[in-house]
């Protein structure tokens, strides 16, 4: 008798889930938006709107055999999920999958494409015509937003501020380095350990000439400003408690084998979970291959016996541009720095298009 998998949320963990159980299984896809939205890209789609269809993948051609259910969990317990359009989804096995919402133009806002798309049009408008241009948030996002916007336009004025420092803590010394050279190389300013005393007038992302104050008490005059801090654990539909009890920051105690504390038939993959690591997509990734293997070994009756182990070493891959940015990868000796030319490959050029092209099957 065949099982059903009902994954909750269709980002890039949920997602490869999906597509890796598809054949095994009853796969339910639940996920609010009409198409996949490959972040990695909506950055560069701001700043190039002929790129931008690049970056949203639909539903309908992840799965062979399973269904996508455009709809919203409101609630989830141990036998399954209510939706709040009031369906009623009843699964063996339940994979969280919501991940986290963070500040647009990083995730689109809008639950439908062509809705998202004409954001993000109409936003580069905008940004077109600001000759200066303030992000508030000196990590991976807003940096590589500035490096984004130069490209394009050489020209803009772009300041980043932070109120934390130094650039980029946690990685090593020389890859702080170069990434200072690079953004000093593309006329970045980058002020760090100051704020803004006041946030800008306009909202972020809608032009307006502003002048605002950091609490060093410099003013600073712009023409837009991006927020580019402030990430939010999507998981309020598990707030009633009918599943699993919450972290303060939201997420979801798991197991070695990513199983929901308490359930062995309900798995957390990516931002949603506890598992101490800095989250990035690629480890959603890791996390749905640990699970799929442990859902289809328990399909054969077999015990779930993958086990996903943090990386020490924190990871990453921050492209400035098509051709720029620095990246550093895990290996058993010690972080591994990356050339400008190396992050280029691995991701720049075209920010995984070709990777979940073949994913969704329309490479």
């Amino acid at each position: 008798m065949s099982r059903t998998v009902a994954v909750i949320g269709g980002g890039y963990g949920g997602a490869s889930v999906a597509k890796a159980l598809d054949a095994e299984a009853d796969v339910v896809l639940i996920e609010p938006r009409d198409a996949f939205v490959n972040a990695a890209g909506t950055l560069r789609a701001l700043t190039r709107p002929d790129w931008a269809g690049n970056v949203f993948f639909p539903y309908g051609t992840l799965l062979a055999r399973g269904s996508f259910v455009r709809d919203r969990a409101a609630s989830v317990d141990p036998g399954g999920v209510t939706l709040a359009s009031g369906r009623r989804v009843d699964a063996d096995y339940l994979v969280l999958a919501s991940g986290s919402s963070y500040s647009y133009p990083a995730k689109p806002e809008a639950d439908s494409t062509d809705e998202a798309l004409d954001h993000l049009r109409r936003t580069h408008k905008e940004l077109a015509a600001a000759d200066r241009v303030l992000i508030a948030g000196a990590g991976p996002v807003g940096l590589e937003l500035a490096g984004e916007i130069k490209t394009v336009w050489p020209d803009k004025r772009v300041t980043v501020v932070d109120p934390a420092e130094p650039l980029m803590p946690g990685y090593h010394p020389e890859l702080r380095r170069d990434l200072r050279r690079q953004l000093d190389e593309l006329g970045v300013r980058v002020l760090l350990g100051v704020g803004l005393a006041a946030p800008p007038e306009p909202e972020s992302g809608v032009a307006g000439t502003f002048t605002v104050t950091t609490t060093g008490g410099e003013e600073i005059t712009a023409d837009i400003w991006f927020r580019a801090h402030g990430v939010k654990v999507n998981s309020d539909y598990l707030a009633d408690g009918r599943l699993v009890g919450r972290t303060a920051r939201g997420e979801v105690p798991v197991t070695e084998t990513l199983a929901v504390r308490g359930y062995e038939h309900v798995y957390a993959i990516g931002d949603l979970t506890d598992v101490p690591e800095v989250k990035r997509a690629g480890w959603a990734m890791r996390h749905a291959e640990i699970v799929a293997e442990n859902i289809l070994a328990q399909l054969r009756g077999e015990r779930p016996e993958a086990v996903y182990r943090p990386t020490p070493d924190p990871m990453i891959l921050l492209p400035l541009g098509p051709t720029g940015g620095v990246g550093q990868l895990p290996t058993p000796d010690g972080p591994s720095l990356l050339q400008p030319a190396q992050v280029a490959e691995y991701k720049g050029a075209d920010l995984f298009t070709g990777r979940f092209a073949d994913l969704f099957g329309t490479a």
